[in-house]
């Protein structure tokens, strides 16, 4: 179904009440000046009756077209006249209508006059066109005005969303407030208050939690690096061998936590330089994969920091050897940096809401590591200015995870 935008809809409701508005006033206007018209013919008639009844009572001559005894003569009015009563009757057949008036006279016969009075009846026509013109006027103006208020309000309501969307991804220092712009006190305002509001509330806790967690990561590091060379002097053995595996873990795992901390914190600064990345994929996945297949498609000179590029890599290849399958194929189509693996693929939770800490997968990709690794790698990128996308390779391509590395042009 096709969306309706806000606009549109407000200027659709203004002009259906224009149009009823005018119309309601146009026949209210219309029925009453007819209604007027039609007293005033009644009136004109029952003048000229009773002269017409003088004239003839005098002289027994008939004037202003006036009848005796008109067969013509509707029943209402020879009811009234043997009654001796002077009456009018209109009879309205969708034109000008006709104005009968009647009169008793003393011989018992009827005097009648009938008249149209079309000239007075053509003004109403004018009046009628005058109406139209009105309210097709009435109705433009309205539609118009509601383009106006609409639109100012669509804008305002777009402005509003952008903002959100832009603190959602992280920009905290973005402020509905000052995006809608504008000296209007209405309705999207104490949204856009509201939103900011929430927006500072959320940003407190998450630097408060980001906090916390540096500070017991920080804590760990000096406790963790004694384990780690306590577990170096001891003797030989499988025992020995287990708790340096783990103290050694335990260690990675706090550095790990360390660098989602600061990633967090959005106060780290890329040294950018100019990397020709075909040339530094090859050698990088040489020692950090060795197994893994390079394929330079085509080579680009983009704008990085070698270091965190390094690690996003790293952290993309180990990924995919812990928990895919052989072979990862690594390729480098100009600024793009693709990391595929043959196994089940990303879980479905991944590919809709992103990495997250501490997720290492569905049960069909379980094995070591903390999930931290996409999370660093999701950090950098966004500190680079790169692009990191998840999707899934079809069963029936052979299967497998795919990490897209997108990263900027010198």
């Amino acid at each position: 179904m096709p969306k309706i935008g806000l606009r549109w809809k407000v200027c659709v409701a203004i002009a259906v009440v224009s149009a009823l508005v005018a119309l309601v006033l146009s026949l209210v206007v219309h029925n009453a000046a007819r209604a007027s018209m039609i007293d005033n013919s009644r009136d004109a008639q029952n003048e000229r009756v009773q002269f017409a009844q003088r004239i003839y009572e005098s002289t027994g001559r008939l004037t202003m077209n006036a009848r005796l005894d008109d067969p013509d003569l509707p029943a209402p009015l020879k009811l009234l006249a043997r009654e001796g009563k002077l009456a009018t009757y209109v009879s309205d057949d969708g034109g000008a209508p006709v104005v009968w008036a009647e009169t008793p006279l003393k011989d018992g016969k009827i005097l009648s006059l009938k008249a149209t009075f079309t000239d007075r009846f053509s003004v109403l026509e004018d009046l009628d066109q005058a109406l139209v013109i009105g309210s097709s006027a009435v109705v433009v103006g309205g539609t118009a005005l509601g383009v106006l208020i609409g639109g100012q309000l669509s804008r305002r309501l777009r402005k509003a969303a952008e903002a959100a969307g832009r603190v959602a991804d992280g920009e905290t220092d973005v402020r509905v407030r000052e995006a809608i712009g504008g000296r209007v006190r209405d309705e999207t305002d104490e949204l856009a208050r509201a939103v900011d509001a929430m927006a500072d509330a959320l940003a407190g806790r998450l630097e408060a939690e980001r906090r916390v967690t540096a500070d017991i990561a920080h804590e760990l590091r000096t406790p963790v690096t004694g384990l780690v060379t306590a577990a170096e002097l001891l003797p030989p053995g499988r025992p020995a061998e287990l708790v340096r595996d783990r103290a050694q873990a335990l260690r990675t795992l706090v550095e790990d936590v360390l660098e989602v901390a600061r990633l967090d914190g959005a106060a780290e600064q890329a040294d950018l330089q100019d990397v020709a990345l075909g040339d530094f994929v090859r050698r990088r996945v040489a020692a950090a994969a060795p197994e893994a297949a390079v394929t330079v498609r085509g080579d680009a000179v983009v704008r990085t920091d070698p270091r965190r590029l390094e690690r996003v890599l790293g952290n993309l290849l180990a990924n995919a050897a812990r928990h895919g399958r052989p072979p990862i194929e690594v390729t480098v189509d100009g600024p793009y940096v693709e990391v595929r693996d043959h196994g089940p693929g990303f879980p479905d939770d991944l590919l809709r809401d992103g990495p997250s800490r501490f997720r290492t997968g569905s049960s069909d990709r379980a094995g070591s590591g903390h999930g931290l690794g996409l999370t660093i790698a999701t950090g950098q990128t966004r500190v680079l200015g790169a692009r990191l996308t998840f999707r899934n390779v079809p069963a029936e391509q052979g299967g497998g995870a795919v990490a897209r590395l997108l990263l900027p042009r010198e």
